[in-house]
C-alpha cells in the first residue's frame, strides 16, 4: 500500500514539473522571439521627422520583447542611399511619401508591407516669442530676414517647404533670406531652437519636440499643398522580415500610437484635415531644377 501510494507521488510531482516547464517555455516563446538564448536585433533607417517618438517606441519594443532596435537617423533620402549602398536595414521610415515612393521605385522595401503611421503639416516654425512678429509666408520675404530650409533634395520637410513657396509664388524672394540648408528635419528644428535664424519652414509638430524654444506658425489652409505623413515599409534587404513585421505591427499598435500622441502628431487623416480640408493627402512632388 505505501509503495503504491509513494508511486502515486513521484507521478504527480512528475506531471507538476512537466507542466511547470511547459508554461515557463510558452511565456518566454510569447515575449522573445527567436532561440532561447539568441540576441535578436533590427535596423531601421528613418527620416529624423520620427526622431522623437522612435526612439521611445525602440525602447518600449525592447523591454517587451527583448529585440534591440538599432536607428538610423537622418534626411530621408541620405538614409535611402545608406540603404541601398549598404544592402542593409529592415525598415525604412521616410518622413513623407514622396521617398517612399522612391523606395518603392527603386525596389529597395516591399509594397505590400506599407503602412502609414502618423499625418504631419507643413508649417512656419519661429523662436519661442516670435520675436521678428512672423505671421505669413509673406514675412519671410522681408529684407533682412534670416530664412532657414532643409535640403530639399534629401529631406521631405524642405521639399514640402519649396512646394508652398513655389505655389504661392514667394520662392525667388524667399530665396534670396534663406542663409543655410539643413540636412535633416531635427536640424532644422535645432535652427530656430538655438535662434539662428528667425524662422524655418518645417512640420507642425517642431513645437511639440521642444516647446519651451519652438512655436508653430501655422499657414492658411489653402496656402498647405498637401497633407504629409510618415510611412514605414519592411525593407527588400532584410533576413528577418518576421521579426520587422513584429516591430511594424508595433508601430501601428495602440501603444505604438499613444506615443506618436504625446509628441503631438496627428493620429488620422480625419485629424490633419482639420487643418486643411482641401489639401491632398501624400503624392510626390518633383523639385524644381533650380533649387537642385
Amino acid at each position: 500500500m505505501r509503495r503504491i501510494l509513494k508511486m502515486a507521488v513521484i507521478t504527480m510531482l512528475a506531471m507538476l514539473a512537466v507542466l511547470f516547464l511547459a508554461g515557463c517555455t510558452s511565456q518566454k516563446e510569447s515575449v522573445t522571439p527567436g532561440r532561447q538564448g539568441e540576441t535578436k536585433e533590427l535596423q531601421v533607417f528613418a527620416g529624423a521627422a520620427s526622431k522623437p517618438p522612435l526612439e521611445e517606441i525602440a525602447t518600449l519594443f525592447m523591454q517587451k520583447y527583448g529585440v534591440k532596435v538599432n536607428l538610423t537617423f537622418g534626411g530621408s533620402g541620405t538614409v535611402l542611399s545608406q540603404m541601398k549602398l549598404s544592402r542593409q536595414g529592415d525598415i525604412y521610415i521616410p518622413g513623407s511619401s514622396d521617398f517612399m515612393e522612391m523606395a518603392k521605385k527603386e525596389g529597395v522595401v516591399d509594397p505590400k508591407t506599407e503602412q502609414i503611421l502618423v499625418y504631419l503639416i507643413p508649417a512656419i516654425n519661429v523662436p519661442k516669442g516670435n520675436p521678428q512678429g512672423i505671421r505669413s509666408l509673406n514675412d519671410l520675404a522681408r529684407p533682412g530676414m534670416r530664412v532657414g530650409l532643409a535640403r530639399p533634395e534629401t529631406v521631405c520637410v524642405g521639399l514640402y517647404g519649396v512646394e508652398i513657396l513655389e505655389k504661392a509664388g514667394l520662392a525667388d524672394k524667399v530665396k534670396k533670406n534663406i542663409v543655410t540648408y539643413a540636412e535633416s528635419c531635427e536640424k532644422t528644428a535645432n535652427l530656430v531652437a538655438l535662434k539662428q535664424v528667425d524662422a524655418v519652414m518645417g512640420w507642425d509638430v517642431f513645437q511639440k519636440w521642444d516647446p519651451a524654444k519652438i512655436e508653430t506658425i501655422y499657414l492658411p489652409p489653402e496656402q498647405v499643398t498637401r497633407i504629409g505623413y510618415i510611412p514605414a515599409a519592411i525593407s527588400s534587404f532584410s533576413q528577418q522580415k518576421e521579426l520587422a513585421a513584429l516591430f511594424l505591427a508595433f508601430l501601428t499598435s495602440e501603444q505604438g500610437k499613444e506615443v506618436f500622441r504625446k509628441y503631438g502628431y496627428l493620429g488620422s487623416v480625419e485629424e490633419a484635415r482639420k487643418f486643411a480640408p482641401e489639401a491632398p493627402v501624400g503624392g510626390e512632388y518633383q523639385l524644381p531644377a533650380g533649387w537642385r
